[in-house]
């Protein structure tokens, strides 16, 4: 049942054409959806081939799984469904860097005193904590 083919390492600078080139070499390739980085335009590294046959991709997973292309061993596999993210998946997770514990570069502000004598927090002068 598979026909769509996850394609990973690939060179940056591989194109569509070139992928739709290489797999219609075991057969007929009914799509190729490179993927490229929304801000650079420039390709991630990976795609997806879609393959008319199922036997073909088949065929291609075992032709062109290792197969190197500019020295980089390409990985090929069955496409597994993409997974839903809920909404602000990016930032509900804590994070090192985002909670401020070890190994974080947060910094919080406390706008409190430190006198000399007693090493207190008082009100008044600006201290910055890390």
């Amino acid at each position: 049942m598979i026909s769509k083919l996850y394609v990973g390492n690939l060179p940056f600078s591989t194109t569509a054409q070139e992928l739709k080139e290489l797999f219609a070499e075991v057969g007929a390739v009914s799509a190729v959806d490179l993927i490229l980085d929304k801000f650079t335009g420039r390709s991630r590294g990976f795609a997806f081939v879609e393959m008319a046959e199922t036997d073909d991709a088949e065929k291609a997973i075992e032709r062109f799984h290792g197969f190197e292309i500019d020295g980089r061993p390409l990985t090929v596999n069955e496409a597994r469904p993409r997974e839903e993210r809920p909404m602000g998946a990016f930032t509900s997770a804590p994070s090192k860097r985002s909670n401020g514990g070890e190994g974080g570069a947060r910094r919080t502000h406390d706008f409190t005193d430190r006198t000399a004598n007693s090493g207190r927090a008082h009100r008044g002068e600006r201290t910055f904590r890390r």
